[in-house]
């Protein structure tokens, strides 16, 4: 069986076609092509930020197991892992260590408790005064908190909170409050409506609308949140210092007395440890971070 004959025009379009697609894929070369010395710009300030970001971390990892390093000795006099012996078998690093480990996830607990149902409230029920709510919430990290502390100590004297756990947890909290409300706001803004109300249209209930189409469409931006708002607490050092040392010391405010008080390679170590759980969790919540979930939190309309 003979197949239809080509025509001209179909030819002449044909070539046509083939013309305009070989000028777009040289159009797109020309837009990646950048000068030269926008290039070096680019790995320069990327090699400036490296060294600013990488530095201290490869020093704090050479003098972790350097058993003596002094100047003007480029390299340590030898490795060891007596160090990471002494951090780990002081019983007051250790307790330290295991108050952050219960401060931050408590803290966390609470203000998803507290913050979450404000954050559902703030993004799906226009009322006046809204907007003021959300910047009065971002301006409470827009100043130094020192002063904020140094006054609320006063505050915290009359009212027994002093060196006491409930203390702690309140100076933690002012630092998450701005994740845990911005960001799942955000979040729960973004949800379609018209899925929600499809649901309600099948028989669903409020309940089960919010646990099966809601809450999986937000909740990468409420895991940022969470991390985000572990991270503040696990990482206050001002506020928890004044309140509570020197009965509850945390990581951050026993880096201070290490310091002054201890050789380099113990701070060294104990700075490692500080930054392990930071590092994992940003890793872990990496993909929703770089997506933008961080970002679109600050953008609530």
């Amino acid at each position: 069986m003979k197949g239809k004959p080509v025509e001209t025009n179909d030819l002449r379009a044909l070539g046509e076609t083939h013309q305009d697609t070989h000028g777009i894929i040289r159009g797109s070369r020309r837009l990646h092509h950048h000068p030269w010395h926008v290039v070096i710009l680019v790995w320069g300030v990327a090699i400036i930020l490296a060294f600013f970001i990488l530095g201290p971390l490869c020093w704090l990892s050479l003098h972790a197991f350097a058993s003596n390093w002094t100047y003007p000795h480029l390299l340590p006099e030898g490795w060891t892992f007596h160090w990471w012996t002494v951090v780990f078998s002081d019983p007051g690093l250790g307790v330290a260590i295991h108050n952050s480990l219960v401060f931050a996830p408590l803290t966390v607990a609470i203000s998803a408790v507290i913050c979450l149902p404000a954050a559902y409230s703030l993004s799906r029920i226009p009322f006046p005064g809204r907007r003021v709510v959300l910047v009065g919430l971002f301006a409470t990290n827009a100043f130094p908190k020192m002063g904020l502390f140094v006054t609320m100590s006063t505050l915290f004297t009359a009212l027994n909170l002093m060196n006491t756990v409930t203390g702690i947890l309140i100076v933690h909290l002012l630092g998450t409050i701005v994740f845990m409300t911005w960001l799942p706001a955000a979040a729960f803004s973004a949800v379609p409506r018209n899925l929600e109300e499809a649901a309600r249209d099948s028989g669903a209930g409020w309940w089960r609308t919010f646990l099966t189409v809601t809450l999986p469409i937000a909740w990468p931006g409420i895991l940022v949140a969470l991390v985000m708002c572990f991270l503040a607490s696990f990482d206050e050092s001002q506020g928890t210092y004044l309140v509570g040392a020197p009965t509850y010391m945390t990581m951050p405010t026993e880096m201070y007395s290490l310091v002054l008080n201890s050789p380099r390679q113990v701070a060294a170590v104990f700075s490692i440890i500080l930054t392990i759980p930071s590092v994992v969790l940003m890793t872990l919540a990496r993909r929703h971070i770089m997506g933008g979930r961080l970002a679109d939190g600050f953008q609530i309309r």
